[in-house]
């Protein structure tokens, strides 16, 4: 099982606001706080975001070798829309418009967001079964 995710972001502020208001609606709830960072943690799994010291970069590419996207499930094709219409006043917007909510594949509803630094999540509205998306 998973333990942790551990986001290194350019600017704190930012990744609490958007980062912050997405876990909540997904049913984490605060866990850590420190000057440099914040987590959230949901049946024993947490998610952290840190403004490390120890940066290296002032921006986060998620074409680049590494991380190119977190997936949620979430409960239902409605409950995907509810998430995807309030992300934009959080600092996420809609990727894939064109393509929405079948940008993984027709049977995958989902919601493909990218806040303003760069990190996307993928919310899949959740099945009976696992489903895979092999959309970047």
């Amino acid at each position: 099982m998973l333990h942790h995710i551990e986001l290194w972001v350019p600017d704190l502020g930012r990744a609490v606001k958007s980062w912050g208001w997405l876990l909540g609606e997904l049913g984490y709830q605060p866990f850590q706080e420190w000057s440099d960072g914040r987590s959230w943690a949901l049946d024993g799994v947490y998610v952290v975001v840190e403004q490390s010291p120890a940066l290296t970069a002032p921006v986060h590419e998620r074409c680049r070798p590494g991380l190119n996207h977190l997936a949620f499930r979430v409960v239902g094709p409605e409950r995907v829309d509810e998430l995807v219409t309030a992300a934009p006043e959080h600092g996420w917007t809609l990727m894939f418009t064109d393509r929405h909510p079948y940008a993984g594949g027709m049977g995958h509803y989902a919601g493909y967001l990218e806040n303003e630094d760069g990190f996307e999540v993928e919310l899949v509205a959740a099945h009976d079964h696992l489903s895979v998306s092999r959309t970047s």
